[in-house]
């Protein structure tokens, strides 16, 4: 319902036609009878077309995670004087490859990426704070590699796995499934 209320709102199909399938989809019974009332319509946005989340460190630093969040295709995030931190190891990725901007500025900026993801540093400028990348190369299959780009300016950008407290508070706080 709610994929068709947006397709009115976009212009796509007209009030009359909303109402009839809004009706079809509240008499329907199974999945196959919703499917064929948005089978025309396009899909919604994949995670990878998306615009790009934006982290600023600013003055006081600025965090993304651990907690659940869904990750586009593209991350951007400065360091500010406070620093920044993005952790991917509760995110939910259904891309197979991600681009993190990673500007570390004055403070720096920290990536984590769960065991098992694989980075590709290549693209990045160490700058005068350096690059730290303590990832290991072992990818699983089915895991994205994350494209790391742009400038470690004054602090430095590290990219890494969870620590050893990091993993302690993820082991004592599992995901619900």
């Amino acid at each position: 319902m709610e994929q068709l209320r947006d397709a009115a709102a976009e212009g796509r199909i007209d009030l009359d036609e909303l109402d009839s399938r809004l009706e079809q989809a509240l008499k329907s019974r199974t999945h196959a009878e919703l499917a064929v009332l948005t089978a025309d319509l396009p899909r919604p946005d994949s995670p990878g077309d998306r615009p790009p989340l934006v982290l600023k460190g600013g003055v006081y630093g600025a965090s993304l995670g651990p907690g659940r969040w869904e990750v586009p295709g593209r991350v951007i995030a400065h360091g500010g004087m406070g620093g920044a931190k993005i952790d991917f190891t509760r995110a939910e990725c259904r891309l197979t490859e991600i681009t993190v901007e990673a500007y570390g500025e004055t403070a720096g900026v920290t990536v984590v990426i769960p065991d098992g993801w694989a980075a590709d540093t290549s693209g990045t400028d160490p700058g005068i704070g350096g690059l730290r990348d303590k990832t290991t190369p072992d990818r699983l299959p089915g895991t994205p590699l994350i494209r790391l780009t742009g400038s470690g300016g004054m602090a430095g950008v590290t990219i890494r796995h969870p620590n050893r407290r990091e993993r302690r508070k993820l082991d004592g706080n599992p995901t619900r499934g």
